[in-house]
């Protein structure tokens, strides 16, 4: 075999590795930088993906949405720091105070943020802005069942008796939840021995024990169980499928946490994660973020109370939000999960 056929087949090799290589760089090449940010799944995917993403596109930035829990999100950013799955994680109180613990997200430079000081003060943080606020109840189906009026409710009345899917404390909802239950039975955030000793008591009335927030919507989907612990935006999103559900705030108040974007450590592209973050707090996007499906609760102070948000929110409900310590929650989160798990399991 001559030289020159050694030649021609490396070159014909490698205009072969070339052309493959084509559609990927052509696609990079459409977008100046890209941003990979973790967003919850379902609504918050969904509505990441249909109305921030077109607002990056439009500046050269690639918006990779990346769906995953804030507990999930964690567990992965600290199995890799220092090359970071995601370059923005989306995150509420509990597991930013661990990301912060465990210097997995980096303090923000509000001057690259242009919508910042459309942000009201509970909306700015040195860890990000909070994009929204979530409310918490109770979710029910009124084709099938009565309007609870609390937390009591569910475990005394007994037209609930089979008809509640419970969950865990990994879950944030369902933590201030079992918070709010073991005042209301005299316990506190040090004391959770009221919550499992009525876990125990009523354990053979319990609808279901859910593995996950997700799963918990779609059994109330299916059917299998007619309430659950929510959010106003899980009612919303059940409501925009045609599922029967509505949304009660309990009469001991109702548990809100705002839901903030953090900057990854190391994240590999930082002016494109400021790009994305301020699209996010944007009046454009929260406008149709606080619309159907999604009806988030603004953090923009431009962007006002859609009527259907304030069919879930009133003034007067915002003045009986409960908050909570998210840095003691994390203290006991782990011993609660074990015993829940303990006594559920018996």
């Amino acid at each position: 075999m001559s030289s020159q056929s050694t030649l021609s087949r490396r070159q014909f090799t490698t205009a072969l590795a070339a052309l493959a290589s084509t559609p990927l760089m052509s696609g990079r090449a459409m977008a100046a930088s890209s941003v990979v940010a973790a967003t919850f799944p379902n609504a918050w995917e969904d509505a990441y993906r249909r109305i921030v993403t077109p607002l990056l596109k439009a500046q050269g930035t690639e918006l990779v949405i990346a769906p995953a829990l804030a507990q999930d999100q964690l567990a992965k950013t600290l199995a890799s720091p220092n090359r970071p799955p995601y370059d923005a994680l989306l995150m509420s109180p509990g597991q930013t105070a661990e990301a912060i613990a465990k210097g997995l997200i980096q303090k923000i430079d509000p001057s690259k943020l242009k919508n910042w000081d459309k942000l009201g003060p509970a909306g700015r943080t040195e860890y990000g802005p909070n994009v929204t606020v979530e409310v918490n109840g109770i979710a029910y189906n009124p084709t099938k069942v009565p309007k609870p009026t609390g937390y009591k409710d569910l475990f005394e009345n007994t037209a609930y008796d089979g008809k509640v899917a419970w969950i865990g404390f990994g879950s944030n909802t369902a933590a201030m939840t079992w918070i709010e239950i073991a005042r209301l039975y005299g316990g506190s955030i040090d004391n959770m021995a009221p919550v499992f000793e009525l876990l125990a008591k009523h354990l053979k009335k319990i609808g279901t024990i859910a593995s996950s927030g997700s799963q918990q919507m779609t059994l109330f989907q299916q059917g299998e169980v007619d309430v659950f612990m929510a959010s106003t935006n899980n009612v919303s999103r059940l409501k925009s499928l045609g599922v029967p559900c509505e949304f009660v705030h309990p009469a001991s108040g109702s548990p809100a946490v705002p839901v903030t974007i953090h900057m990854a450590k190391n994240a590999k592209d930082p002016e494109a994660v400021y790009r994305y973050m301020d699209a996010a707090i944007s009046a454009e996007a929260q406008k149709q973020l606080a619309l159907p499906p999604t009806e988030m609760i603004p953090t923009n102070v431009d962007v006002p109370l859609t009527p259907g948000i304030k069919a879930y929110v009133t003034e007067a409900d915002m003045k009986k939000f409960v908050y909570f310590d998210w840095a003691k929650i994390n203290q006991h989160r782990a011993g609660w999960t074990a015993e829940f798990d303990r006594v559920v399991r018996k």
